[in-house]
């Protein structure tokens, strides 16, 4: 872990309706490099609101988001220079379907990090490889299952080479049976030192692989828990309710 955080998160607050509704309500929090943090919580928790935050696909109303030291919510910063470090994993996939998977995954090398067809493709075929996927490069992702095409949004997010993997609920949209191919992707990550923000409802994979376990309930962090400490009644009695009803 390093000194300074990778992320901080100071004071942010996103309101819709001139306030009346408060989807992130005075959230502060700082990610660490090679940390694994899990954010689970009930629907409308504002969850997903903090997670599209980190890299302004949700602009908030106040407070101040840095990025490897730079304010990002500071108008004079280049967000989309710092989104090119922050992989974001989303729950319908986002492929092109009129690309192969080849293609998917080296469009963003060499148009953003201006990679040779040849080493975009050598690089793709590698992150292919560790998915168990290489043999599916020339196809196309309609040709895929829900699982298969959500490990190549991971390994395609991994292909720019990012400090940092946002995920929004990445299993969420899977059949039961393919959640767990997506979650050893991810867990294997974890296991190579990739910083991860995780929002999921899969209380396993957190209490597996995460280092922190974030708990938000009406627009707050209410809780923070160890992973260890999932199983266990804590002293927020709204945390215990929410476990109790998924676990």
């Amino acid at each position: 872990m390093s000194a300074d955080p990778l992320i901080s998160v100071k004071n942010l607050k996103k309101h819709y309706n001139e306030g009346a509704i408060k989807a992130l309500d005075d959230v502060s929090i700082d990610i660490n490099k090679g940390e694994v943090v899990v954010i689970i919580g009930p629907s409308g928790s504002g969850k997903s609101t903090l997670l599209r935050s980190l890299n302004l696909l949700e602009v908030p109303t106040s407070g101040s988001i840095f990025f490897e030291g730079n304010d990002i919510t500071d108008p004079k910063t280049d967000i989309n220079k710092l989104r090119q470090k922050m992989g974001m994993v989303f729950q319908h996939f986002n492929l092109f379907p009129h690309l192969t998977i080849l293609d998917n995954m080296t469009l963003g090398p060499r148009k953003l990090l201006k990679m040779s067809k040849a080493d975009s493709e050598e690089k793709a075929m590698e992150l292919l490889k560790k998915v168990a996927l290489e043999a599916r490069a020339k196809d196309y992702p309609s040709q895929l299952s829900g699982g298969q095409k959500q490990r190549i949004a991971i390994v395609r997010a991994l292909a720019m080479q990012p400090d940092v993997l946002l995920f929004d609920e990445p299993t969420s949209a899977l059949d039961p049976e393919m959640v767990g191919e997506v979650l050893d992707v991810m867990k294997a990550l974890a296991k190579d030192g990739m910083t991860m923000v995780v929002v999921t409802h899969e209380i396993g994979f957190a209490k597996e692989v995460g280092d922190r376990v974030i708990f938000m309930d009406n627009g707050k962090i209410v809780a923070e828990i160890l992973p260890e400490e999932i199983l266990k009644p804590t002293n927020n009695e709204r945390l215990n309710a929410f476990l109790a009803k998924v676990l």
